[in-house]
């Protein structure tokens, strides 16, 4: 622990801004997932970001990103936390958290403002974005981060920062992602519980997609596909922004349940068999292979049950190919199949079963690659895989934007407020 580690960037930010300066302090992540909770500490230093301490836990009463057991979810969050707070020496007070629970939905907002040839500066910005922010909402929701993907200064289309341009009128795309109210307040509830302030909450994938797309990727269109154990969560990037998001309700627990029913045992071992024998794709190498399967409620010493191997590889493939079947008709859906090009890219634990690459490439019809994060320097190999994308992810952005990047909820902007005797008189009178 304790490399510095400088930050990759193209020079911009995917939220349609320049690179800020990164801010100095203390930054922490927690990644609230199914399988497993993650917590990250690091410094922000002149130099670049600092990793100070990680820690995982295993998760409990958490199920699809959601809390089913408040009590369970409390104690495995505290757990993750004070083990990164002791390898890092320090106490954390605020925390970014990633947030995949509550059926996620992608809302989209328009705004524009005329000017007479002004030059534009944060406030005009400010104004516009806030009036753009606002509209995202949807009954029932609860926007979680909202951030610009274009800029249009007169009819010139994708402008990333048009602050210092001369401008008649200027316009604003904004995409939000909104989750359902009460999974949200659990979660919160969850965090609080543990004596944290949440600072930030940010979309999960979205996260992911920080720690692992190149700039290109970012630029030019790609699909992350975030393959989690209760869920798989879909981020479409383009011209450096965020500008869709899904979710599948199946993800890696499902593919252990499939294997602890049809070959009838204990889910703990149907992890691990998954874990130590598990491929989405059969090899004439292993198709003779058989292993050895625990039976449920059954003795070690008489509940043992050999089976082939290719059984084992035909039941995670069914699965895997009904998700990314999945995946794939909400692509279709949402118009973005074909406009965000032939990129996908994998990450989060499901994404590390052999052969993945080739099913996904097969049902999504897409290139398809297995992203790790960026590598923090002295962190264990372990953490560093594609399972911790999104503590790293979330990271990356406490280091690299301020809140208001993000925040959807900004203040609406006002004219100055009148003094003196103009207090008094109809507004009216002011023009």
């Amino acid at each position: 622990m304790g490399d510095t580690f400088r930050v990759r960037g193209s020079g911009a930010k995917p939220n349609g801004v320049k690179a800020l300066q990164a801010r100095t302090g203390l930054v922490a992540a927690l990644d609230v997932g199914s399988s497993k909770i993650a917590c990250v500490i690091g410094r922000v230093e002149s130099s670049g970001l600092r990793v100070l301490g990680a820690a995982l836990h295993e998760s409990h009463g958490i199920k699809s990103g959601a809390v089913t057991n408040l009590e369970l979810a409390d104690q495995s969050i505290r757990k993750a936390v004070d083990a990164a707070e002791q390898l890092a020496d320090v106490r954390i007070q605020d925390v970014i958290v990633g947030v995949q629970c509550g059926q996620p939905k992608s809302l989209n907002a328009r705004a524009e403002r005329t000017f007479t040839g002004v030059l534009l500066d944060d406030p005009h910005l400010r104004e516009l974005l806030a009036e753009a922010k606002h509209q995202c909402r949807e009954e029932g929701y609860e926007t979680i981060q909202a951030a610009p993907t274009t800029y249009v200064v007169d009819q010139t289309r994708g402008v990333t920062d048009p602050r210092g341009m001369f401008c008649d009128r200027l316009g604003v795309a904004v995409h939000a992602v909104a989750v359902r109210v009460s999974p949200l307040q659990n979660l919160r509830l969850a965090v609080q519980r543990c004596h944290l302030s949440i600072g930030r909450e940010l979309y999960a994938p979205y996260a992911s997609g920080l720690a692992t797309l190149d700039p290109d990727e970012m630029s030019l269109g790609s699909t992350l596909i975030d393959l989690g154990a209760g869920c798989s969560s879909i981020a479409i990037f383009m011209e450096n922004a965020m500008v869709h998001c899904e979710s599948v309700p199946l993800g890696g627990a499902h593919i252990t349940a499939d294997i602890a029913k049809a070959l009838s045992a204990p889910l703990g071992a149907a992890e691990r068999i998954k874990t130590l024998y598990g491929s989405a794709l059969a090899t004439s190498d292993s198709a003779s292979d058989t292993i050895e399967v625990p039976q449920m409620g059954e003795s070690y010493e008489h509940g043992i049950d050999r089976v082939r191997r290719s059984r084992l590889t035909a039941i995670i493939q069914a699965r895997l190919e009904e998700i990314f079947e999945e995946a794939q008709l909400r692509l279709r859906k949402s118009g973005f199949d074909v406009a965000i090009g032939r990129r996908a890219v994998l990450t989060g634990g499901g994404s590390q079963l052999p052969g993945i690459r080739d099913v996904a490439a097969r049902v999504l019809n897409k290139q398809v690659r297995i992203a790790r994060p960026q590598a923090f320097h002295g962190m264990a190999a372990a953490t560093s895989g594609p399972a911790y994308a999104t503590a790293l992810g979330l990271l990356i952005a406490g280091a690299t934007t301020p809140p208001e990047a993000h925040d959807p909820n900004p203040p609406l902007e006002y004219k100055a407020q009148r003094r003196g005797l103009s207090r008094f008189l109809p507004p009216s009178l002011f023009g």
